[in-house]
């Protein structure tokens, strides 16, 4: 199963407040496992690609405490990564 663990927190939908990144890890660590199972290596370097950038990315967040980050925040460091942007513009 791949869900980030932390509850659905539905006290603050709506409110940008929520830090995504356990949940774009999973969903990370899901093309890895599923690209692994299926001999895909083009899903297995989409993950790879996104935990790249969750790495070069979460050094530079001053937080990633609920209500200190953000959404728009967290997504926003994560896709401005150069390895997410290249994933994006080549369609994996």
């Amino acid at each position: 199963m791949f869900e980030p663990i932390g509850g659905s927190a539905p006290k603050y939908t709506g409110k940008n407040v929520i830090n995504p990144m356990a949940a774009i890890g999973a969903m990370a660590m899901m093309l890895q496992v599923i690209g692994d199972q299926k001999n895909d290596p083009a899903v297995r370097r989409a993950g790879d690609r996104v935990i790249e950038a969750i790495k070069k990315s979460c050094p530079k967040m001053k937080s990633q405490s609920a209500g200190k980050m953000g959404m728009a925040r967290a997504t926003s460091a994560i896709w401005s990564a150069p390895c997410c942007r290249n994933a994006c513009r080549s369609g994996l």
